[in-house]
């Protein structure tokens, strides 16, 4: 597996840390635990990583040195994609490593994988977790889009890669219509979740575990404080909670998980909700807790009466997914994955995007129907039960067996170049 500008070992809820991180680790979990081999190539970020680090049975963590040990942007990662492909043949001849299948991951992961097949002659899975193409369209402003070099590389990558998997049937919509990818190359195969790990608890336990009120309404965010995230219609809706239904929103705790918390130095994005909850008036009902580790996660989804994901964006969607492996109910925009896998009064409720007056009603509706809520919550866990890691890697065996199969790949082999980097 390729994870080149994040390793699945990296604490959630950072800047690029999310549910690609999710998905790469539990996969490699469960198939390891398959008895197949796998490791998994990230970019070197301090001078100090061990090369290896085995992380779960027949599973490890390669690390390979590409442009300074520092955290970098995916365009500041791009000029080394050649010197990781690179250190990644190195390693694989330095171990006398053979790989059946290149399973790669987000775009700069794709452009490794492409040299890495050109000199192996080995097929290439591509997910890419998030479509250039799609950001662009949704983005609020300039700053927001995604550069050419991106757009260019999926592109090419919907062409020759053996395989793409796609989440849910709307990205291979997306693909086709925004790409023009070839049909017969796409497979939809969502991601799971580890029903070991989320479970439903009590939620006096959980609550007690993660410091919170036994009474009152607790909501939840899960994920990168990011633009596209739009927490920003979360605190809008609580505002407007605030002075329509006062005695309602004085029992609301709201806890938002995930990037630097209430630091000295929080980021831009941080700074900014920061300011903007302050504009609202909302201090009291919303607090910015920072990232949690993974271990952590499922006490917090317990302990709350809803998962809120307002995004713009969502590929799939998988801490709605984990929120409702714990039997919490999720009020979603209904975008991407989570207009699939959130079913609108059944195990929660949808919302249209930069709708705070919507997401208002919903949380309202959510807060003061127990029994409503009740219901949605076991039928999220219900729901949860479909996506068992378990069973979502028998699908992508399938699939990866099916492309191993093939008397030649869709793509043509080009000649092994000398450092497969061109």
């Amino acid at each position: 597996m390729l994870s080149v500008h994040t390793s699945p070992l990296a604490t959630l809820g950072g800047k690029k840390t999310g549910g690609m991180n999710v998905y790469v680790r539990a996969l490699s979990r469960e198939l390891g635990r398959r008895g197949i081999a796998v490791d998994v190539f990230t970019r070197r970020t301090a001078p100090h990583d061990p090369s290896v680090v085995p992380f779960a049975e027949n599973a490890r963590v390669v690390h390979i040195a590409a442009g300074p040990p520092a955290p970098l942007a995916p365009t500041e990662i791009y000029p080394h994609v050649s010197a990781f492909a690179r250190g990644v043949l190195d390693f694989a001849a330095q171990e006398g490593a053979r790989y059946d299948l290149v399973y790669s991951h987000y775009w700069l992961s794709g452009c490794v994988a492409r040299r890495l097949r050109r000199c192996w002659g080995v097929p290439v899975v591509q997910m890419f977790h998030t479509l250039g193409l799609m950001k662009n369209r949704v983005a609020l402003e300039a700053a927001q889009t995604e550069q050419d070099m991106r757009i260019a590389a999926e592109s090419a990558m919907m062409s020759w890669a053996d395989l793409l998997v796609a989440a849910t049937p709307a990205e291979r919509a997306q693909m086709l219509w925004l790409y023009r990818a070839d049909r017969r190359k796409i497979a939809v195969v969502p991601p799971g979740v580890d029903l070991r790990r989320f479970h439903p608890m009590p939620k006096a336990e959980a609550r007690a575990k993660i410091g919170v009120r036994q009474d009152g309404y607790v909501l939840l965010f899960v994920g990168r404080i990011e633009p596209l995230k739009a927490i920003d219609s979360l605190l809008q809706a609580l505002a407007l909670l605030r002075d329509e239904r006062p005695q309602l929103a004085e029992a609301i705790c709201t806890l938002v998980v995930g990037g630097d918390g209430e630091t000295a130095r929080p980021d831009a994005e941080t700074r900014r909700l920061l300011n903007l909850r302050e504009q609202l008036d909302v201090e009291q009902r919303v607090r910015f807790l920072g990232a949690r580790p993974q271990d952590a996660l499922p006490a917090y989804y317990a302990a709350a009466d809803a998962l809120i994901v307002p995004s713009d964006y969502e590929s799939f969607g998988m801490v709605a997914l984990e929120a409702m492996a714990c039997g919490t109910p999720v009020i979603a925009s209904e975008i991407g994955g989570l207009a699939f896998l959130v079913r609108h009064g059944v195990n929660g409720f949808h919302v249209p995007t930069r709708d705070p007056a919507a997401l208002a009603r919903r949380i309202a509706c959510m807060l003061t129907h127990p029994q409503r809520r009740a219901e949605l919550g076991r039928a999220a866990r219900a729901t949860a039960l479909e996506y068992s890691w378990e069973r979502i890697a028998d699908r992508l065996l399938r699939v990866f067996e099916g492309v191993r199969r093939r008397d030649k790949p869709f793509g043509a082999l080009s000649a092994p170049l000398s450092v497969c980097d061109e």
